[in-house]
């Protein structure tokens, strides 16, 4: 797959691409990522990309111009690429909030052009002419897209065969749907005991069923606690059992 990602501010993305687990992904050509700076398609001798908005107000605006040059560069040099369709998105507060489902889907699919916005926004001529699909990380403003298409870009990558040292692991990530959409269980290593804290028993036992239990419950108490919409999603979905069912009783 591939990702050209649209951003005044390239040179973001280099750590990012060359360090951690994920690398494997970047490196390995897995998930391509094709950076792409809109200066490069401005106009005069600044290469200017923004220019003060109409109705006055604080703030400068990101030109359409520059920006619809950038996207069709992209557009001719994905047509030449095996992954040539491939959506414009637009990381923004209007967008729907970026959860599991919508990253196991890029995730399958031939990626998309990630548009990062930076001053107080971009041309909605811009907007409403080009872009396909709308993604917010949450209910507050970063100063610009590049941290959400990072963020997305780390999420797509760690999905792909052969980039986790285990092959499967994520499976057993929050919000997986192998553990019904849940939020994950505690985790422990060595040594057992830590400043008075000991490691829960169940997982020191060697019963896999009694330690599938714990973990199960403890997905649950946490969800409960801490997210009780996804229980509630879970329930209705039918994935709780009477023994998840009676372990939520005896905790209330």
């Amino acid at each position: 797959m591939r990702f050209d990602v649209i951003t005044l501010f390239p040179e973001l993305f280099a750590p990012f691409l060359s360090t951690g687990v994920t690398r494997r992904a970047f490196a390995s050509g897995a998930v391509d990522v094709q950076l792409w700076n809109p200066r490069d398609h401005a106009e005069g001798n600044y290469r200017r990309v923004d220019d003060r908005p109409f109705g006055g107000g604080p703030g400068m605006v990101m030109m359409a111009p520059p920006l619809a040059r950038c996207l069709q560069a992209i557009r001719t040099a994905r047509a030449e690429a095996p992954a040539s369709e491939a959506p414009l998105v637009l990381f923004s507060p209007i967008g729907a909030p970026l959860q599991h489902a919508a990253v196991a889907g890029w995730a399958a699919s031939q990626g998309a052009v990630l548009l990062c916005g930076r001053y107080e926004g971009i041309d909605q001529r811009f907007i409403d002419a080009h872009v396909d699909v709308q993604i917010s990380l949450g209910d507050f403003v970063l100063s610009g897209g590049e941290i959400a298409a990072l963020a997305l870009l780390d999420a797509v990558a760690r999905l792909q065969p052969g980039v986790l040292h285990e092959e499967g692991s994520h499976q057993f990530d929050s919000f997986n749907p192998a553990l019904d959409g849940l939020l994950d269980c505690p985790h422990y290593t060595r040594p057992p005991e830590w400043e008075g804290r000991s490691v829960p028993p169940e997982l020191l036992s060697g019963h896999h069923v009694q330690i599938e239990r714990w973990r199960r419950d403890q997905r649950l108490a946490l969800s409960a606690l801490h997210r009780p919409d996804l229980l509630e999603r879970a329930r209705t979905a039918g994935a709780l059992s009477r023994a998840d069912e009676a372990m939520l009783a005896g905790r209330g």
